[in-house]
């Protein structure tokens, strides 16, 4: 087999396997989980009233919520979350109001006779479920119950009293069935009949299985979210995918020629990959989930401009292609690797702390980092040396790198450290200006701050004039009067946001009657979500400690690679320096803080520490090559960002195209998560280019003159 046929093989194996995981991830889309955010449904949180409940009894009541839960849909999923608290996650529910309210109320449930005497409680019932039967060809609705043990011989000695008679069951002081006893009845499994109906049937046994919780339970943080707002949200974020792939691939076309069209194959491979492990690792998908899948489509082509900027490099000193192309990779690997790595790093940290949609955000974001080294290290190597045996050996095909027009950073490091210090000392007056002014140094969102948040999608854009007259009154009338009702458009949209105190269920099942008798909108177009204080204080907590663990292994990682302090202390302050310029935009603008910030502020971290460390790996290598001892520490350092310049704004281009598509396309929540993406994209290239190699810079020449000094007073000794 000649060299160009194998290259051909090779070249039609990667497309057609590409073909078939985008067909595959195409035709399965329907099998990815979705979140509430997308699917629609209702969320709630519940703590026990007790502090301190026993495992057996947060055990049980998980179980029996979880029987009561999948009366509604049999997707639901009931969970512990810490010690004393439990997640419920109902998806497509279509009367979520009605939901919330019974499953707010688990209370009690009891077999009594007709003298209102207790024979049996809930917790003597196994379970309990509807079923039908058919006698002489007539339908009948029934109810079997199954007992335990002690049940069993609770409900033989009832029914064995009460022949002839009706033995009432009672949830929460109302009888919801009362059947009459026609004989004892052993071995611990009834039937109840006849019932009017399959449904009814079916509500009255979900009641029964709920029974009565072992432990008592408050209600902490429900979202009620319509399914319409998914399908938009779904489609808007599909566009901006769309879009942005499609300009990512026309740039590094035109800026990388036949290695741009390597890198696109890969590319349009990622995405089908990334699809199939979406369903094989059966992640759930939200919408800060779909931004991290988009993000890190962006993300995935920097690993290839660092390699196509290196063979540029190689064929610039004269080397062949074969050679450019086998150098290029292998002195592109350590940058790669240590770049990809703290990224994960961050999205672990966000897995670990985070819930819900972060964790969605944190799943997206790794599989995404994995699958773009895979395309990028094996993928694109193959195209590349299948391109290269098929005959393409002309190095302007592959585009040349001359030398380097070495830039003086170091000259204007002062510069750049007064720019930066006063955008964040203007962040900090601005924080200072918000307390004064709010009570509040950022604009919190519900979930650090507490209360409830309606969002509206109206048939045409209201004016603000006409929530104040024509919304706002029902707010007050569903709350008893509250005046604190805080109205929102979201710009581009019909949405309009309404923020209040907490609302109860009774107040808002009033709301949404309210609101759809009035503007004739359904109530999937009604987005509600309900968060208590002591939620929102625990999410501040949380979100400071992922911060500074992340932050804290980044150091250590970039200690150990790179052998040297100096390169982790002057990362974490780059690093410092990008959160406190997003900060600075989060207090100017008054952007909404909730629980995607943190998810927004670890990707910030993950993105920039990349760039840092592929001028920080052109440094270590001009020192490995002696560069610091003949032209000196300044050049070194100056030569290093100069050869990575191109990388960078590369880099930077192409992952603001896919958030910026974003912003362009997506619905409300997914452009309040990508605006500040945007701004810490920027911050990070300004930082990684002007900030963290200069830094590094003068905390060697610190040290060198602490050692030359602490020399000169050991010799005057």
């Amino acid at each position: 087999m000649n060299k160009k046929f194998k290259a051909t093989l090779q070249l039609l194996g990667v497309l057609i396997l590409t073909a078939a995981f985008c067909v595959l991830g195409y035709m399965n889309a329907n099998n990815i989980k979705l979140g509430l955010d997308l699917n629609g449904g209702v969320s709630i949180t519940y703590q026990t009233v007790d502090e301190n409940p026993t495992a057996e009894q947060m055990s049980d009541t998980v179980y029996k919520l979880q029987m009561k839960a999948q009366s509604y849909s049999d997707e639901a999923q009931v969970y512990k979350e810490g010690d004393n608290r439990i997640n419920i996650d109902i998806p497509g529910a279509t009367d979520a109001n009605a939901i919330l309210e019974e499953l707010g109320e688990p209370g009690t449930l009891e077999f009594a006779d007709e003298n209102g005497n207790v024979l049996l409680t809930g917790d003597d019932v196994k379970t309990a479920s509807a079923g039908m039967t058919n006698q002489n060809n007539n339908k009948e609705y029934v109810i079997e119950l199954v007992f335990n043990e002690a049940g069993a011989k609770k409900f033989e000695e009832a029914t064995k009293n009460n022949v002839g008679k009706r033995i009432y069951i009672i949830y929460n002081n109302e009888v919801i069935s009362s059947p009459n006893v026609k004989e004892a009845i052993s071995g611990g499994q009834a039937s109840i009949s006849p019932i009017e109906s399959y449904d009814e049937a079916n509500k009255i046994a979900s009641t029964i299985r709920i029974g009565a919780l072992p432990v008592k339970l408050t209600e902490l943080r429900s979202n009620v979210i319509g399914a319409t707002l998914g399908v938009e949200a779904i489609a808007s974020s599909l566009k901006a995918a769309a879009i942005g792939i499609a300009l990512v691939i026309l740039f590094m076309l035109l800026v990388y020629r036949l290695p741009g069209l390597a890198s696109s194959i890969a590319l349009v491979l990622y995405v089908g990959l990334e699809m199939v492990l979406l369903q094989a690792f059966e992640v759930t998908l939200t919408l800060p989930g779909i931004a991290g899948v988009i993000l890190s489509i962006g993300m995935a082509v920097d690993a290839n401009v660092i390699i196509f900027t290196r063979i540029k490099e190689e064929l610039g000193q004269g080397n062949s292609v074969e050679k450019a192309i086998k150098a290029g990779f292998e002195k592109a690997l350590s940058a790669i690797l240590d770049g990809n790595i703290t990224t994960l790093i961050a999205a672990a940290v966000l897995y670990l702390r985070g819930s819900g949609t972060v964790k969605s955000f944190a799943s997206t974001l790794a599989i995404g980092i994995v699958v773009s080294l895979i395309t990028a290290l094996f993928v694109t190597r193959t195209l590349l040396n299948a391109f290269l045996a098929m005959g393409a050996e002309n190095p302007a095909l592959y585009g040349i790198k001359k030398d380097t027009k070495i830039i003086d950073f170091i000259k204007f490091r002062k510069l750049a450290y007064s720019v930066s210090l006063v955008v964040i000392i203007a962040g900090f007056a601005m924080l200072f200006m918000n307390k004064k002014n709010t009570g509040y140094i950022f604009n919190y969102d519900l979930d650090f701050k507490g209360g409830s948040s309606t969002t509206i999608t109206f048939d045409k854009d209201l004016s603000m004039e006409e929530v104040d007259q024509q919304v706002i009154p029902l707010f007050r009338e569903a709350t008893g009067g509250d005046a604190s009702a805080q109205a929102a458009k979201v710009a581009g949209t019909n949405e309009v946001i309404i923020k209040t105190r907490t609302m109860s269920t009774e107040e808002r099942t009033k709301l949404y009657n309210s609101i759809q008798e009035k503007f004739s909108i359904s109530e999937d177009k009604i987005v509600t979500e309900n968060i208590s204080g002591a939620v929102s204080r625990e999410m501040k907590t949380d979100a400071v400690w992922a911060l500074t663990i992340a932050i804290f292994c980044m150091l250590i990682y970039i200690w150990v690679r790179f052998r040297d302090i100096k390169f982790a202390s002057s990362s974490v302050l780059a690093l410092a320096h990008d959160v406190l310029v997003t900060v600075t935009f989060y207090a100017a603008f008054r952007w909404a803080v909730g629980s995607n910030f943190i998810a927004c502020i670890l990707t910030i971290v993950g993105y920039s520490i990349n760039a840092t460390i592929v001028v920080f790996d052109r440094i270590r290598e001009n020192i490995q090559k002696g560069e610091v001892k003949k032209k000196g520490l300044e050049f070194a350092v100056n030569e290093a960002i100069s050869n990575t310049l191109t990388r960078s704004i590369n880099t930077s281009i192409t992952t603001f195209i896919t958030v910026f598509c974003l912003f362009l396309f997506g619905v409300s929540s997914i452009r309040d998560f990508s605006m500040p993406l945007m701004v810490g994209i920027v911050s990070g290239a300004w930082s990684s280019v002007c900030i963290a190699g200069p830094l590094w810079y003068d905390f060697v020449s610190l040290s060198k003159k602490n050692k030359e000094k602490a020399q000169a007073e050991k010799s005057k000794k």
